[in-house]
């Protein structure tokens, strides 16, 4: 995100980095300190005489201050380079895999610590300069300091990394020509074989990251399988191997946007945290540009079973995970903003928070929002400005305007504004009203959200419209959409389309199946499949999601999908009783991953195909781990780029039942 930049530079259709292109940051530059040869540390900032203050840890190969040469042998999944300092484990904010560097320890805990890279002794191949000029302070981006094919292989192999790690399961190696040919698969802890090949010290790194921090949602907080996993099987009980904890025995807390960037959860939870959760990612040869299929892989992914008895012919091969799908152009891909609003002398202002914390910076751009979205935040905090409006301080409970969420409709052009208040009624709606009219071509939509809890959650429980449509349009592919103002949308209608047609190409549907959907939020899976499907039935524990639903079925005239409100884990199994047996079961759960009793619902219910929509790649492999346990095979898991620039990366998998 950058203050001052109006344009995202020289940013090509080619998936180009924009200003700068391939410019490096020149080798020796330094942040501070001075360059050091040599391996080993120095020590900066204490004597060796001197006592350790009270506060450190004993026995640690590094003490705070300390100044450590580092190779950094991967990236976790905060972006964030992972070295090793005589065997202890550091996470070093803003270094690629690759790359040699000096830094300066900055906290250390039992298992693993924190450096500030000060010198960049080896720059690596992929390291681009940030065409965000604010990139360093912003929490919305966390790697545009790397190339976009680097971006997408590393998405690529934090899902390979994640299915093998903790699903357990064979990853395929590229180029592999067949069965009898393919190897087994590396053994958990060893590495992958191929493209995919991740050192031993990354994925031990990655155990003993999960830090201090806070999840997105209440509820929502990403978790490990425990080494019970292993033997659910055999003991019988798929819920054993589904403990809620890290492999390390804490959890993984799950990663939200901060402010404009990042990932998207299923419902609009609090603003997010500066969490230090991070799952070892690694280094692998660099994907085609611009995220195209090799010929090779996409011949791989045709030839991948889709039935139970080619999958157990072909399970040497392993699951097969082809490239990222990315984006020609990955900029200005997002159709929504959520923007916490603050003071700065006595001045309302409105942006991002700082990366790590909750201090909001005033921007003017963002490079990854629509640049409508950019013009409605500025317009109405101007508005709000002028109207003399205060800014909510979370911390004293007062002040009036919390957050502007802002969408633009990518087809239509259509524009929806929510004003958040600490109120029940909006002070000066008249105006507010008046103004944002004049001032915001094409908006069709003027909420009220009211939030009067001290929460950082985002919206509270009552939506008044003030001026127009209670919603706003769009398009994804042929399917028309109605979004309200809390309707959970995807963010990235380009990669949508991307995401949903590879959902649909993997439920391989001819017209004569049931499908379920479980999680259908307001129907946009659920939809696409009722083109192809017989009968699609969608579940969804949000009532308002479920009238939206609905609705989207009845404006494109489909009248084979229909939709119940509740848990999928409740109703999927009354489902059963009353004899609906789906041929195709899809799921598309929020970052926690599946309740265990849907998976279980799932493997009563043995569907030909399980098609599974994941947004996190732990708790996808976590659960495939359940699913395979149960009688299913995971054949591939197709990784897609929904939010460039940034850590998170959506995948689709496809599991058919083993007869």
């Amino acid at each position: 995100m950058n203050k001052n930049n109006s344009s995202r530079g020289s940013a090509g259709k080619s998936g180009g980095q924009g200003r700068g292109g391939k410019s490096k940051p020149p080798v020796g530059s330094s942040a501070g300190g001075s360059r050091r040869g040599g391996a080993g540390r120095t020590n900066a900032g204490r004597g060796r005489g001197g006592a350790r203050p009270e506060e450190e840890i004993e026995g640690l190969p590094v003490a705070k201050n300390d100044e450590v040469n580092l190779d950094i042998i991967g990236m976790n999944h905060n972006g964030e380079g992972v070295g090793r300092a005589d065997g202890y484990t550091l996470f070093v904010p803003g270094a690629l895999p690759g790359e040699k560097i000096s830094a300066k320890v900055i906290n250390t805990k039992k298992q693993y610590g924190y450096a500030k890279m000060n010198l960049l002794l080896q720059a690596s191949p992929s390291r681009v300069e940030a065409p965000c000029e604010i990139f360093d302070r912003c929490g919305g981006c966390q790697i545009q300091h790397m190339d976009y094919p680097a971006q997408l292989e590393w998405k690529r192999q934090q899902v390979a990394d994640s299915l093998q790690r903790i699903g357990k399961l064979n990853v395929r190696a590229f180029g592999a020509p067949s069965a009898g040919e393919a190897s087994h698969g590396a053994e958990a802890g060893e590495p992958l074989e191929g493209d995919t090949r991740v050192s031993a010290d990354t994925a031990e790194a990655g155990a003993h990251a999960a830090g201090p921090g806070e999840a997105g949602r209440p509820g929502d907080a990403a978790y490990e399988v425990s080494p019970a996993a292993a033997e659910s099987a055999s003991s019988g009980s798929l819920a054993a191997g589904y403990a809620p904890e890290a492999s390390s025995g804490q959890p993984l807390p799950a990663l939200e946007a901060a402010a404009f960037g990042g990932g998207e959860g299923r419902e609009n939870g609090p603003a997010p945290a500066g969490g230090e959760a991070a799952e070892a990612g690694a280094p692998g040869a660099l994907a085609g540009a611009g995220g195209a299929q090799s010929a090779d892989a996409a011949a791989q992914e045709a030839a991948a079973p889709v039935s139970g008895a080619d999958a157990a012919g072909e399970e040497a091969l392993g699951v097969l995970v082809p490239p990222t799908l990315g984006m020609s152009d990955p900029w200005r891909y997002r159709n929504k903003a959520q923007v916490p609003m603050g003071e700065e002398k006595g001045r309302l202002i409105g942006g991002f928070y700082a990366r790590g914390t909750h201090r909001i910076v005033d921007m003017e751009t963002c490079i990854i929002q629509h640049e409508a979205n950019d013009e409605m935040v500025e317009t109405v905090k101007a508005i709000g400005r002028e109207l003399g409006i205060t800014a909510y301080d979370e911390e004293t409970g007062r002040g009036l305007l919390r957050h502007v969420v802002v969408k633009v409709a990518f087809s239509t052009g259509e524009k929806m504004v929510v004003l958040v208040t600490n109120s029940e009624r909006l002070p000066k709606s008249e105006q507010w009203i008046a103004a944002i009219r004049e001032r915001v071509p094409g908006v069709q939509s003027i909420c009220h959200n009211a939030n009067m809890r001290q929460t950082n959650v985002i919206f509270g429980e009552t939506t008044t419209v003030l001026w127009g449509q209670e919603v706003i349009h769009d398009y994804i592919g042929d399917i028309k959409f109605a979004i309200s103002a809390r309707s959970f949308y995807q963010v990235n209608p380009a990669q949508t389309e991307v995401l949903y047609g590879k959902t649909l190409e993997y439920a391989g549907l001819t017209g004569e199946e049931t499908v379920i959907d479980a999680y259908c939020g307001i129907g946009t899976i659920s939809l696409f499949l009722a083109q192809k499907a017989k009968r699609v039935y969608g579940v969804e524990i949000v009532k308002e999601a479920i009238e939206d639903a609905r609705k989207n079925a009845e404006i494109n005239g489909i009248t084979n999908a229909e939709f119940e409100v509740g848990a999928s884990e409740d109703v999927i199994p009354r489902w059963r009783e009353q004899g609906i047996t789906p041929d195709v079961i899809v799921v598309d759960p929020p970052r926690k991953g599946c309740d265990i009793r849907l998976l279980e619902t799932i493997i009563e219910m043995k569907p030909q195909r399980v098609v599974y929509v994941s947004c996190n790649p732990a708790t996808l492999a976590r659960d495939l781990r359940v699913l395979e346990d149960g009688g299913f095979k995971t054949t591939k898991v197709q990784p897609v780029d929904m939010f460039p620039q940034t850590v998170h990366v959506e995948a689709v998998a496809l599991l058919v039942r083993q007869d």
